[in-house]
């Protein structure tokens, strides 16, 4: 199936989330996440996008954007500066993000403060931290550097405008709320057992190989949709090659 076209937004504001393969890590240390934030502003400079907000956790990103130049070719200047960095770094190749970015298109001024307060939130309600203000790696103490006449690095003055005070924007973005913006869902992990046992619970798997190509296609991508397993793992589960497993979880 093709993939379906992006949404265009009418204001070029877009929310945008970035995700590790297979749910991976993207940082291991702090220098990782500031390398990636430098990879932004080179970004910000070369594409003259504005930038609303940001949140960097382990194993995914969020950015709060305002486009200039596309958005997709920002999003991949700075992925592929990062991932370079980031290779050389670790002393390993090949994709570190999956291979397209989530977006979201945010029309009015309500939903952008929506947004923004999701991003901030993300660090408390994953319980890294007890408060938004606590999390260093978030647009969040840009803002309160803005209320208190300090410089910050990304575009705030849209932002703040739309609150008297420092104390008004914190009583917004702290407050208790079912948002949900492009939910980022932690995939379970399984060991090779776990899965393995997961599967023989539905599915008849040991006649897998004498299949036809439709049976054993749509086996395989039920059980990839409904475990998240990476592609890596079902292969070595199920006894088949990367590439079939591969095709088969692109057949619908």
């Amino acid at each position: 199936m093709p993939r379906e076209k992006r949404k265009r937004s009418e204001t070029g504001i877009y929310h945008v989330m970035l995700r590790g393969i297979d749910g991976g890590k993207i940082f291991i240390e702090d220098e990782d996440k500031q390398q990636f934030k430098d990879a932004v502003m080179k970004a910000k400079e070369r594409g003259q996008f504005l930038l609303y907000g940001y949140c960097l956790m382990n194993n995914h990103i969020h950015l709060l954007i305002k486009e200039k130049e596309e958005i997709g070719i920002s999003i991949k200047r700075i992925t592929v500066s990062y991932v370079q960095w980031y290779n050389n770094k670790y002393g390993r190749s090949g994709h570190l993000f999956q291979n397209r970015y989530k977006s979201e298109v945010v029309e009015d001024d309500t939903y952008l403060l929506v947004v923004l307060r999701y991003i901030h939130q993300n660090p408390a309600k994953a319980k890294i931290t007890n408060t938004a203000k606590e999390y260093k790696w978030s647009s969040y103490n840009q803002y309160i550097n803005g209320f208190n006449n300090k410089k910050a690095e990304i575009d705030i003055d849209i932002i703040k405008s739309y609150f008297s005070d420092q104390d008004n924007f914190e009583k917004y973005m702290n407050e208790i709320n079912n948002d949900k913006c492009l939910e980022y869902v932690e995939k379970k992990k399984y060991t090779d057992e776990q899965l393995m046992d997961e599967i023989r619970k539905k599915y008849k798997i040991e006649k897998i190989k004498i299949m036809n190509i439709n049976q054993r296609n749509s086996l395989i991508y039920n059980i990839k949709q409904e475990t998240g397993a990476s592609i890596r793992q079902l292969s070595r589960i199920l006894g088949l090659g990367r590439g079939i497993i591969e095709k088969a979880t692109k057949t619908r």
